[in-house]
């Protein structure tokens, strides 16, 4: 039977894998691709399951439409479907003004449909407000990562150079249940004689596998990679000539980090400080170095200035810019790196492009064929932009594409609220979700197994998704929407449902920016499995490993960030004595939209939990599988308590895959960083109850 070389629909990885289709019209099969550098045919249980959602028992088939504010969804015609969406972004356009109809993206779109749907929202619905969940993803890293470097790709080289380098910090980051697959690298990083430090205030199974673990308190790792600074200055280990030649701001930053001598350091983490100082001598003496980063300490609201911290140490360390040395980020989502390059982001266009340069708003014009004064400026963030809806100078119209904020934004509860309060909502997906469960239209869409696609993965490779398989036929694709919808709002042309001609334009419209895919093409990606960006042209071999020459800054020089610890938007008080952080497991993804219909996950992981440590345990009265409620200042989750000493007893953890009851993100706290607009996800004050 004929198989067809593909990519998993889940994490950042992308991993390769092969996909048979089932003769008598049941499951399709997923097997192993070995041929792919970065799983090398490793998948995990979320991979290995993928097409489970695929099946008409799971997924949407028709589209959906809701008549009047109180009525129950009912099946419809695209025609009847697409007319209702049309309408009702007109009809906010018209009634309240072009800043009031929104569009919020997803970072599992392929690239080809996060770019259209940028152009869609700024050519046919001529607003500034699209964003997407990718915002609350790594935006704190890649603010960081243009401040010091001046470009920002999630990891400047590729995954497998982990195994061949000295020391790995792992900051806030635990691969082996988000990315299985990519831990094969970490162990043979240390079968190779590297040292792994991991830096989480949970020991999980990654943190397992560290030669040193460290478990600050949540929100304060900036105060942690300071403390390292402070030290490599005081027992000068700065790479002076590294330094000087190939840095500026060094003295501001070494300033900073006076400040933060380690026994203040050990009272601010909890870190003690023969910790701090053999973390600091295992990574100074490596002849080569990296600090990745994830989650853990980006979703912050001050994530843009701890990341800036992190990339600090590698810089006085003289690791970075230089092969086996680097600063990275381990992006979350399957292409959260690809949908912010090419305009879903409030601020970017395609190609990485500011919104608010005059040249770069020239360039996309022109491919567009529209006047530049005609392009909108920069948008509300994702968060300001959900916030915002239904209110007098918010949104009154949402398109949502792909995501599903109802579970995955902060201060959820709100959130849902909000959309609540729209006039209208249409939202594109697999599954009925639960925000498509508000929508007055919901469409069925195709997905990575039945449509062709190029996303770009956390190494900065640009791989090409193949349909293997045929949608049920009442599902339409994310581009035949687009183009449909385009057509009823008076933009005939420049929508192609051709994924491929979606991609000669956006190589087209990215070409001279800083993630230029001019010189990729689908024929180069079959051949080499997968083209690293930048690649300005054909004849350019692609670029897996940046900053070797030059950092991307004006004078080639990288930036040290002259940050300094401040405390969490909401410490623990009298009322609310608890950090609450929050994560993923294993067989979830995400907000769990697909990954909660498919038995094989569910079974592995049924349900939220509070994760507590045995000394609060006993404080409290608890016991294992016990109700627990835990609430913060936005409002309670209840969960069943899950005892563990992998924990710090002055915190709580939960992950954040559901809905009902047990939703975490009801919890958290939306403060965002300055800079990137990140929320603070991973730290805010709770009390936790039993449930008598």
């Amino acid at each position: 039977m004929t198989t067809t070389d593909t990519h998993c629909p889940y994490c950042s990885l992308q991993c390769g894998m092969r996909l048979r289709a089932a003769q008598d019209g049941g499951e399709a099969q997923v097997l192993e691709r070995p041929d792919f550098p970065v799983n090398r045919g490793a998948l995990c249980g979320k991979g290995r399951s993928a097409t489970a959602v695929l099946g008409a028992g799971v997924r949407l088939t028709a589209p959906l439409v809701r008549d009047g504010r109180g009525g129950e969804l009912r099946e419809a015609s695209w025609g009847e479907a697409l007319d209702r969406v049309a309408s009702g972004l007109s009809a906010a356009g018209l009634r309240h003004g072009r800043d009031a109809v929104a569009v919020f993206g997803g970072g599992g779109l392929t690239n080809e449909k996060a770019y259209l749907l940028g152009k869609f929202a700024r050519v046919v619905l001529r607003t500034p407000n699209i964003d997407y969940n990718g915002r609350f993803c790594m935006s704190s890293a890649a603010a960081a990562h243009r401040i010091a470097f001046g470009l920002d790709r999630g990891l400047p080289f590729p995954l497998a150079d982990i195994a061949t380098t000295g020391c790995v910090i792992l900051v806030g980051a635990n691969p082996a249940d988000t990315m299985p697959p990519a831990l094969r690298h970490f162990s043979e990083l240390r079968a190779n004689g590297g040292t792994l430090i991991v830096v989480d205030p949970r020991r999980t199974r990654t943190a397992e596998q560290a030669d040193l673990h460290l478990q600050p308190v949540p929100g304060t790792d900036l105060a942690l990679a300071l403390g390292l600074l402070h030290l490599a200055v005081a027992d000068r280990r700065v790479d002076e000539a590294f330094v000087a030649e190939r840095t500026t701001g060094f003295e501001a930053a070494r300033t900073a980090a006076t400040a933060h001598w380690p026994e203040r350091v050990e009272a601010l983490t909890g870190v003690p400080v023969h910790q701090l100082r053999e973390a600091l001598r295992l990574f100074a003496d490596a002849p080569t170095g990296m600090v990745l980063t994830a989650r853990g300490p980006e979703q912050h609201s001050k994530g843009t200035d701890t990341v800036g911290a992190w990339i600090n140490l590698c810089l006085a360390l003289g690791k970075a810019g230089r092969p086996g040395s680097g600063y990275g980020c381990l992006t979350g989502q399957g292409n959260g790196q690809g949908g912010r390059e090419h305009g879903q982001k409030a601020d970017q266009l395609p190609g990485y492009r500011s919104i608010a340069d005059p040249a770069a708003r020239a360039h996309i014009a022109d491919v567009w064929g529209v006047d530049p004064d005609d392009l909108p400026g920069a948008g509300r963030s994702a968060y300001e932009l959900l916030d915002g809806l239904g209110t007098a100078d918010g949104a009154r119209a949402l398109l949502v594409m792909g995501s599903n904020p109802v579970v995955s934004a902060p201060n959820a509860a709100h959130v849902t609220e909000r959309l609540r309060a729209l006039d209208f909502l249409a939202v594109s997906d697999l599954v009925l979700s639960e925000t498509a469960h508000l929508a007055d239209v919901v469409l069925p869409a195709a997905q990575w197994a039945e449509e062709t696609g190029t996303t770009t993965n956390l190494e900065g490779r640009v791989i090409l998704r193949r349909a293997a398989l045929t949608p049920p036929p009442g599902v339409r694709t994310d581009l035949h929407v687009l183009r449909e919808l385009a057509a009823r709002l008076g933009v005939a042309d420049g929508f192609p449902e051709q994924a491929e001609e979606a991609f000669e334009e956006l190589r087209r419209a990215s070409a001279g920016g800083p993630a230029d895919y001019a010189g990729i093409s689908y024929a180069r990606i079959r051949a080499e499995n997968g083209v690293f960006w930048p690649c300005p042209d054909t004849e350019h071999p692609g670029t897996p490993r940046l900053f070797l020459d030059r950092f991307a800054t004006p004078d080639g020089r990288a930036r040290f960030a002259p940050v300094t610890h401040r405390p969490a938007a909401e410490e623990p008080d009298r009322e609310y004595p608890l950090h609450l952080t929050t994560g993923r497991v294993l067989s979830q993804y995400q907000s769990g939209a697909q990954t909660r219909r498919v038995p094989e996950l569910n079974r592995a992981a049924p349900g939220p939990f509070v994760e507590l440590h045995p000394q609060l345990a006993a404080r409290l009265g608890v016991s294992e599988g016990e109700p627990l409620r835990v609430t913060s200042r936005r409002g309670r989750a209840v969960a069943p308590a899950r005892v563990t000493a992998a924990i710090r007893p002055d915190t709580v953890f939960m992950p954040f895959h559901w809905a009902g009851a047990g939703r975490a993100n009801t919890l958290t706290n939306p403060v965002l960083d300055p800079v990137s607009k990140m929320p603070e996800f991973k730290v805010c004050a709770v009390r936790v109850e039993r449930i008598r």
